[in-house]
């Protein structure tokens, strides 16, 4: 059993998650975080910590992002590892750009609705358009 780092975190990119991982499963696409499911211990320190509620225990993944459990599962070997906190994209672009929905548990001071202001990695977009996770 592993977690799964789901769309809310696409164009967002805190890594408060990151720097509470025991066992550094968390690697870095340019447009989202993603864990590997063969690293994570299912410690569940990450779950808390993502300000806007994209990390989920593979069981309860919301059934509109189930392909992220196979993205996280494919993409993780081919990035790099992620192990300390870096600014996010919301906070360098002053936005969120994920799933194009307001996140109100965001416990950061603004809601975000999603753009199209970023541009995302050729890779990552294809990836998850391919796999039918970008709804737009």
């Amino acid at each position: 059993m592993a977690h799964v780092v789901a769309e809310p975190c696409f164009n967002c990119k805190y890594t408060d998650c990151v720097v509470v991982c025991p066992v550094e499963c968390f690697y870095e696409g340019e447009s989202i975080l993603v864990i590997n499911p063969d690293e994570c211990i299912d410690c569940e320190a990450c779950v808390p910590e993502c300000p806007v509620a994209a990390i989920f225990h593979e069981d309860n993944l919301p059934e509109q992002w189930a392909g992220y459990k196979e993205l996280n599962a494919e993409m993780a070997p081919q990035w790099p590892g992620i192990t300390e906190q870096k600014t996010s994209m919301a906070e360098t672009h002053g936005q969120c750009n994920s799933a194009k929905a307001w996140y109100p548990q965001c416990r950061h001071p603004t809601r975000h609705p999603l753009g199209t202001g970023f541009p995302a990695s050729l890779v990552a977009y294809e990836t998850l358009s391919e796999k039918g996770l970008i709804p737009f």
